[in-house]
Parts: C-alpha cells; sequence; structure tokens
C-alpha cells in the first residue's frame, strides 16, 4: 500500500470576498488518505497513485448554517512517488511528487456558468521517512512544499470564470502518520500541518490548518472494508487586507468533519479503494460530501 505523497481540497472559496475564511483552496483534500497504511512505505521502486475525486459541497458561515452558494468539482490528482530503498536514522526514506488539476464551478446567487479546468500548486515531498516499531507500530514523518504554479488563482482569474484552480501561495506543510497492522487490521491515522504563506497579489494570509484523516479497515483475501473519516480545523486567523472585516462576521476560522464507508479490491498489481464522505459539521468554509475512487500500483 502506498503512502500518499500530498494533496490539495477545496476551502472557502470567493475570491476578493472578506468575509470567507480561507482564501480560496485548503492544501490538503479532505479524506484523500483514507483507507491507506498511513504509516507504512512500500518496498523499494517508484509507484504511481490517481485519486479521483468528485465533491459537492455548500458555502456555510460561522453558524454552521448554508449562504445558498454552491461548488461542485472534479479533481484528478496524480502522483509518482519513490521508495528508495535507502535508510536514514534508521527509517525508510523516500520521495514523491504530484500535480493536480481541477474543473471547479459556483453556483448560486444566479450566477451563470462558470465551470473551468485549471492545474493546482504542483506539490514536491523532499522526504517521508517510515519506522517500523514494536507491537504492529509503524510511524512516518514527511513534509510537502506547494508551489504557487498554478494556472489561475484570485487574483489571475480567465475571463468569465468565478473560481481560480489554485490558491497563489506557497504553503509547507509537515505531516505525521501513524498505523496499526495486524492480521489484515489497518487502524491510521494521517495529520498535515498546513503553514500558508502570504499571497504576494492579494496580500492575504490564510491561517494555519489541521488536517486529520482517519482510517479502520479490515482486508480479506483480495478485498478491504471499512470505514474512514476526516477533521480539519484552521488554528490561527488569517490577516492581511479583508482580514478584520472577516472577524467580525463571527470569525475566519475554518472548521470540516465528515465520516463514510471505504471499500478496496486487488486486481493484479492495481490496488482499487472507493472511498465516500458525508460532511456532517461545517463552519466557515465549504462542506459537503465526496466519493474518491483511488488507484495505486508500481511502476515495474
Amino acid at each position: 500500500m502506498i503512502a500518499q505523497a500530498a494533496s490539495v481540497a477545496i476551502a472557502c472559496l470567493l475570491p476578493h470576498s472578506s468575509a470567507n475564511g480561507q482564501e480560496l483552496w485548503d492544501p490538503h483534500l479532505r479524506g484523500v488518505n483514507e483507507g491507506l497504511a498511513a504509516g507504512v512505505l512500500p518496498p523499494k521502486g517508484v509507484y504511481g497513485v490517481l485519486n479521483n475525486y468528485w465533491t459537492w459541497v455548500d458555502k456555510y458561515d460561522h453558524n454552521g448554517d448554508k449562504t445558498g452558494l454552491r461548488v461542485r468539482a472534479l479533481i484528478e490528482l496524480p502522483e509518482v512517488l519513490w521508495s528508495t530503498g535507502l535508510k536514514v536514522f534508521g527509517a525508510d526514506y523516500a520521495v514523491a511528487i504530484a500535480q493536480p488539476f481541477d474543473y471547479t464551478t459556483l453556483s448560486g446567487d444566479g450566477l451563470p456558468p462558470n465551470g473551468r479546468w485549471g492545474t493546482f500548486n504542483t506539490i514536491l515531498v523532499p522526504g517521508q521517512l517510515s519506522w517500523a516499531l514494536p507491537n504492529n507500530l509503524h510511524l512516518k514523518a514527511s513534509l510537502a512544499v506547494y508551489l504557487p504554479t498554478g494556472s489561475s488563482s484570485p487574483r489571475r482569474l480567465p475571463n468569465g470564470t468565478y473560481l481560480g484552480a489554485a490558491n497563489g501561495f506557497w504553503t509547507l506543510q509537515p505531516g505525521l502518520a501513524l498505523s496499526w497492522l495486524h492480521n489484515g487490521w489497518n487502524l491510521s491515522m494521517d495529520a498535515t500541518y498546513a503553514y500558508n504563506f502570504r499571497n504576494p497579489d492579494t496580500q492575504y494570509q490564510s491561517g494555519q490548518q489541521l488536517a486529520i484523516d482517519y482510517t479502520v479497515a479490515k482486508t480479506i483475501g483480495k478485498w478491504t472494508i471499512g470505514v474512514g473519516g476526516y477533521q480539519e480545523n484552521q488554528l490561527s486567523d488569517d490577516s492581511g487586507s479583508g482580514a478584520a472585516a472577516c472577524a467580525q462576521t463571527g470569525g475566519c476560522r475554518a472548521s470540516n468533519y465528515g465520516i463514510g464507508p471505504l471499500l478496496g479490491y486487488q486486481l493484479g498489481k492495481v490496488k482499487l479503494m472507493a472511498i465516500y464522505n458525508h460532511g456532517f459539521r461545517t463552519t466557515n468554509d465549504v462542506g459537503g460530501d465526496s466519493f474518491n475512487l483511488r488507484l495505486s500500483f508500481p511502476f515495474q
């Protein structure tokens, strides 16, 4: 099973609006690491992962009430992971790269059709370290770097669009994952912490954010069945132009919670995993349901 390299997601979305918390996109795609043995790296080799992620979400205010705005998105997240076979501080060492792209559309309040494809920030993972611990435990530490290379962002929107495909700023994202693996059982927690830098175009800085994906799953033969869940919590306030106005409406800090079933099947060398999540609590963010079909495979 491949440890996820890094990922992207939708957050509070209206460009040029000062009262929506996160400026545009979260660094982490909610629940994308569910179903993985997150604390483990695969054997030496080069691996591919493709997440096909659909989400249909509504915008919620600081009271958790819908505002009438809706977002629909398809996010394609291809990744390449190289498990080097090297040992660093007694841990297995891997590097990875991902280049997401997405199709997004915003509706509500009489908005005309505005769907458009675009590329998100390129994601570099210069290091993942995985340790095998006693009692069937596995611990992985990682660092992801999100480059501001997307095709469009809040101040760089093509004519006729309402959402950019990327967020326009750098993010550093350290991660820590823990897995307990025994007799086909996988109990995993995958936590990432996003430090977002100031957007040079808008002079807005989104707050720091904690995201955790959870997995409880059992593999029997070629089949895996289980439950996944996620949480996202913004831990610091936004800053820069417009942040004060956001605070006056009840605060900018976003939070999200979701849970749902997962089902996997080993088809030759390809691992298929279908994951559905129902978002049951959202504030200062967009939230709702999502479906992810993930393919994991070795290149050799």
